[in-house]
Formats: structure tokens, C-alpha cells, sequence
């Protein structure tokens, strides 16, 4: 099986991608870049079994039904008002269900800096179409949604800082990988798991790619599949990181971390 991961960002320079091999209780990092365009992600996506991307594949729908209807001079209907009804733009169903299993909220898609690179994602999920691949949002095929920086909180990664600071992103680096000793990565990928944030996310991403086809993902309920098949669905990992090396679909769960 061969999982893709991409930590998407705004422009190219700061998407990273990676590529994992997997085999019975084993796998190799086969690629890792920082740097790559949408051209590349959809030609290293070529073959792969499930890839996972970084970022928003939709709105929220009532958001979306609100700037319609402001365009047009009116109000969409609404049964909340003030910071209840901005909170209710503000975030996705899924968004929602990760603060009940995480603790934390997700960037907002409508309100936060996440917008410019939901675009980009936006392109990026055209770009998978005309190349002639099916795109259901809520994961259901070969693409899926994911939020790294959660996966790697709920596998037990020390993730304190490693945005933004060189010596925790290391940390981090370390972390992931000595919990993955089946994971073979080469010196050179190391050295840039520790340098970039990007590229330590795309690895998680690939990562949690795997956990998705294993079926060991947060499942979309049956009453949210609509609104996940336009809005989006994160796939949070519900299983431990030794859990992938298996192909049984029937594993211990992990437990939330509920921190702010």
C-alpha cells in the first residue's frame, strides 16, 4: 500500500508532501519534499492508495448561505443570534466533532488565516478532477481531509512549540519517530522532519492516510454524511500509531487529550 500525506499551505514553497510503502509490520518514507505544486501532488498522488491533504475541503453551509444571501441584500435564515449565530458561520460540522474528541477548536475555514490556503485547496481538488479522480469530501474516496497537528496530539507526540520553534520541532521529529521504530526514514529525511514543520506535518498526514484506509478514522455519522459530502470531514485517528502496521480494521482505541 503506498500513502501520500500533504501539508497544504497558501503558495508552494511551504506544501510539503510525503510518501510512505507500507508491508506487513513495516514501512518506508519514500518520498519527502518541501516545496512542490499542485502538478507534482497530483503526479505523486499517481497510484497511491489514499491521499491525505492538510487542509478545508469546504465552508460551513450555513456560511456559504449567508454571504449568498448578503450579496444579495439580505439575511439567510437563522435560529441563533450574536456570538452564538458568528460561532455557528464560523465552523464546520466536523470542526465541532473534533473539539468534543480533542478539546480544541480547528482554525475557522470562514474567519481565520486558513482562508487563502482553502482556496489553494480548492484548486488543488479541481486539479485531482480534470486528472479524472472522484472527489467526495467527506473522505469516502480515494482523497481525504486531515489535521496533522491533532493526529499527532492524540498518538502521544510532543507537539508543545514544534510550529514555531526549532528545538521543539525537533523534539517533535523524535517523538514521531520513536514511536514509529517500524518506520524506515533515511538520514537526509531525519534532518528535514527536524528542520520544517511542513514537511513533519505531510509525514503525519501520510501517516494518518494509512489509519483512513485501515478504517481507523472518526466515522462520518449517518445524519452529517450530506453536509460532510460538501463542507468536508476531518479524519481523526481513533487508534494508536503501532495500529498501522497491521491490516486487521479492529484495534484498541486511543483517548482524547481535552486541553485548551
Amino acid at each position: 500500500m503506498l500513502t501520500i500525506g500533504v501539508d497544504l499551505a497558501a503558495e508552494a514553497q511551504r506544501t510539503a508532501a510525503a510518501g510512505i510503502e507500507w508491508t506487513d509490520g513495516s514501512a518506508r518514507l519514500t518520498s519527502l519534499a518541501v516545496g512542490i505544486d499542485d502538478v507534482q501532488i497530483v503526479a505523486l498522488a499517481q497510484g497511491a492508495d489514499v491521499v491525505a491533504i492538510d487542509c478545508a475541503f469546504g465552508w460551513p453551509a450555513e456560511f456559504v448561505a449567508f454571504v449568498s444571501a448578503h450579496e444579495r441584500g439580505e439575511m439567510s435564515p437563522r435560529s441563533l443570534s450574536g456570538s452564538d449565530w458568528r460561532r455557528r458561520l464560523a465552523y464546520r460540522h466536523t470542526d465541532r466533532a473534533v473539539r468534543e474528541v480533542t478539546g480544541r477548536w480547528p482554525l475557522s475555514v470562514s474567519t481565520d488565516r486558513l482562508g487563502m490556503t482553502a482556496m489553494h485547496c480548492a484548486e488543488l481538488l479541481a486539479a485531482f478532477e480534470a486528472a479524472g479522480e472522484r472527489i467526495d469530501r467527506s473522505g469516502a474516496g480515494r482523497l481525504v481531509e486531515v489535521y496533522p497537528a491533532a493526529a499527532l496530539r492524540l498518538w502521544g507526540v510532543q507537539t508543545a512549540g514544534y510550529k514555531t520553534q526549532p528545538d521543539a520541532r525537533m523534539r517533535a521529529a523524535e517523538s514521531l519517530l520513536g514511536l514509529a521504530p517500524w518506520l524506515d526514514v533515511d538520514d537526509g529525511q531525519r534532518d528535514l522532519l527536524g528542520r520544517s514543520d511542513d514537511a513533519l506535518d505531510a509525514l503525519a498526514a501520510a501517516l494518518n492516510a494509512r489509519a483512513h484506509a485501515l478504517g481507523h478514522t472518526l466515522p462520518v455519522p449517518d445524519e452529517l454524511r450530506p453536509a460532510a459530502q460538501t463542507e468536508g470531514w476531518i479524519a481523526l485517528p481513533t487508534a494508536p500509531l503501532d495500529s498501522l502496521t497491521s491490516r486487521s480494521s479492529s484495534s484498541a482505541s486511543i483517548s482524547a487529550t481535552h486541553s485548551s
